[in-house]
């Protein structure tokens, strides 16, 4: 099976470039006084990212006392509590699911 040839040629490279040049000279440049409004809530959510830019994702003091407790045979598996979790954690990707009839 030949494919060569089958195909129509749209132009080459120089014309693409050539288009690309004269859309870009047509569109409007920024002037460097140009003022941009941001929504109440963009500028909120702004100052959040800022807030939390600044938390850290690990709470290093926690994970230390967890591998002394479990260095020191002090840390212990509550059964009840894990399979509650798991229990809550199957009902809300349940929920989230779309229904089906």
């Amino acid at each position: 099976m030949k494919i060569e040839g089958s195909y129509k040629s749209v132009g080459n490279a120089g014309d693409v470039k050539a288009r690309g040049t004269r859309e870009s000279a047509a569109k409007p440049s920024a002037d460097a006084g140009s003022k941009v409004d941001v929504s109440p809530l963009a500028s909120r959510l702004q100052q959040l990212e800022g807030t939390l830019a600044g938390v850290p994702e690990v709470d290093a003091a926690k994970v230390s006392e967890l591998k002394q407790a479990i260095s020191d045979g002090r840390f212990r598996v509550n059964p009840e509590k894990v399979a509650d979790g798991l229990i809550e954690s199957v009902r809300q990707m349940l929920q989230s699911q779309p229904r089906q009839a």
